[in-house]
């Protein structure tokens, strides 16, 4: 294997745990615990991204190389890694939950690239001071969908995490899926997850939360100079409240952004607590995350949020907002006043707003956006969920609809209920007359509309019952089912015959099948 360069600044600039070793404990006056990971038995490469090997300055050879396997296992440590988990905090479902930290994640360390800095993190690599009462392990199945949604968000055009590679560890992990009394046995693995950065809100929080004011300005300050070089921090000295409020307003900017596109593609998060997420406005964490199939803004993948429905498709823009909240709320001992958060809190509205809209002009194709139009955009939304609509589908389809022409029978594959489609038809019928009249009010050539909906509406998107497909097979051995759908979802707006099975609305069996429709934060 070709050497890789770290420089491992986070544990270098910043205060660490005096202890070592997993035992469960409360850390305070730290930043991290150093931890190794636990080996394990037998470690099988299952599934990798060649676009993150080649960051790293790898081609697809080092797969056959006996060392890659245990070194993403965790049995095996490279020159210069300098292994740690994370102590922070965060809320969790509107409660403050006190100290969380990195229960089941082990960075290896940062590595140097031509291009930038990315942290190397094992996901299911064993237990930490952090895992509480967890072993710090991770199941196959929810490895393969945290592997697939990682790279699926990136090539949609979506800030995320990454996902180097899939191992199989050779052991079992005990698992109770869905709390409910019925543990069982099941495949475990690993997920090396890559990002420039993993800290989260829940970062700052957990010591402002312990009145350790001088440990949140010396994370903010790390934070800006590392991972903020656009502010053009002093390398050394003070900052001062002016840089503070702009990088506050960045990261609400950020946050506002990443949302904006979730909503655009029909991606839930389905467990937007404060310790997921990103200060660099990263998609992190995948757990019972889920994709839309019939339009629904009530809709959450997680059987943890069935009652309350927090983290709601629909309620993903206000939850962002209330998370940001909480960041200035740690954030307070940096200023004078706070109109400097309130600034950055006004920022994420309007670059939600603004990018929300643009989004929804480039879903309808159009190259203006006025009053009427975000009405004609809520109206669509209010059939598609009357008529219980495939949003995906729905989308392509009116791209495809010649405009001259009633529409075809191709609109017969967006619907999941008959009876619900008869019911709008009359509804369906309105839209898309006043849709035509727009798009000829504009003068748009149905080339250009065409064009424009087609980079905005992806024809594949990790469905839920896709992945459950690739990791149902995972469990009879075979893994080549994980990379099939990884070379699909490589290239989610381009039409491709030879997927024509990966673009179907999700079928019946899918409906209420565990791992498609019902989630738990251990999936």
């Amino acid at each position: 294997m070709k050497s890789l360069i770290f420089d491992n600044a986070f544990v270098r600039d910043l205060p660490g745990d005096p202890r070592e070793g997993p035992d469960r404990r409360q850390v305070h006056g730290a930043f991290y615990s150093r931890i190794h990971p636990t080996p394990v038995t037998n470690p099988v490469v299952m599934a990798w991204s060649r676009e993150m090997l080649g960051q790293l300055g790898w081609d697809e050879t080092v797969i056959d190389d006996p060392e890659f396997a245990q070194v993403f296992s965790g049995n095996r440590s490279l020159d210069g890694m300098s292994p740690y988990s994370a102590n922070y905090g965060g809320h969790q479902f509107g409660n403050w939950a006190g100290q969380l930290g990195d229960g089941r994640a082990i960075t290896l360390g940062e590595v140097l690239t031509d291009h930038q800095r990315l942290e190397l993190q094992l996901k299911g690599a064993g237990p930490t001071p952090y895992s509480r009462t967890a072993d710090g392990r991770a199941v196959l199945r929810s490895s393969i969908r945290e592997f697939l949604c990682s790279e699926a968000m990136h090539h949609l055009g979506i800030p995320t995490t990454r996902a180097l590679c899939l191992i199989g560890t050779g052991e079992s992990v005990v698992r109770d899926m869905f709390y409910d009394g019925n543990p069982a046995r099941e495949p475990g693995a690993i997920v090396c997850r890559v990002a420039p950065s993993f800290i989260r809100f829940g970062n700052f929080e957990l010591p402002a939360s312990r009145g350790e004011t001088q440990l949140v300005k010396q994370l903010a300050d790390f934070t800006i100079r590392r991972d903020f070089p656009e502010l053009k921090a002093p390398a050394t000295g003070p900052l001062d409240q002016s840089l503070y409020a702009e990088w506050f307003a960045q990261v609400c900017e950020r946050t506002a952004v990443m949302i904006a596109h979730w909503q655009r593609v029909g991606f839930v998060h389905g467990v937007m607590n404060t310790d997921n997420m990103s200060i660099l406005g990263l998609t992190l964490d995948y757990g019972p995350y889920g994709w839309i199939d019939n339009f629904d803004l009530s809709w959450t993948p997680n059987t943890t949020d069935a009652g309350q429905r927090r983290y709601r498709f629909g309620n993903q823009p206000q939850i962002g907002y209330w998370n940001l909240g909480r960041l200035a709320g740690a954030l307070l001992s940096l200023f004078e006043t706070q109109e400097p958060l309130h600034a950055g809190m006004d920022r994420y509205v309007r670059v939600f707003q603004s990018t929300d809209k643009n989004n929804s002009a480039a879903k309808l194709g159009l190259t203006a956006f006025t009053d009427a139009d975000e009405h004609l955009h809520q109206s669509l939304q209010e059939l598609l969920q009357a008529g219980e609509m495939d949003m995906t589908l729905f989308y392509r389809a009116l791209a495809d609809w010649d405009l001259s022409q009633a529409p075809s029978a191709r609109w017969d594959a967006v619907y999941y209920d008959q009876a619900k489609r008869e019911a709008t038809e009359a509804q369906r019928q309105d839209w898309l007359l006043r849709y035509s009249n727009r798009i000829k009010e504009l003068g748009l050539h149905n080339e250009d509309r065409i064009r424009i909906m087609n980079r905005a509406n992806p024809l594949y998107v990790c469905r839920n019952y896709l992945a459950q497909e690739a990791i149902d097979q995972a469990h009879q051995g075979d893994v080549r089912p994980i990379s099939n759908l990884l070379e699909v979802l490589r290239t989610p707006y381009t039409h491709n015959p030879q997927y024509e099975a990966y673009a179907q609305r999700r079928p019946d069996w899918a409906r209420n099948k565990a791992g498609c429709s019902m989630l738990s934060c251990s999936s």
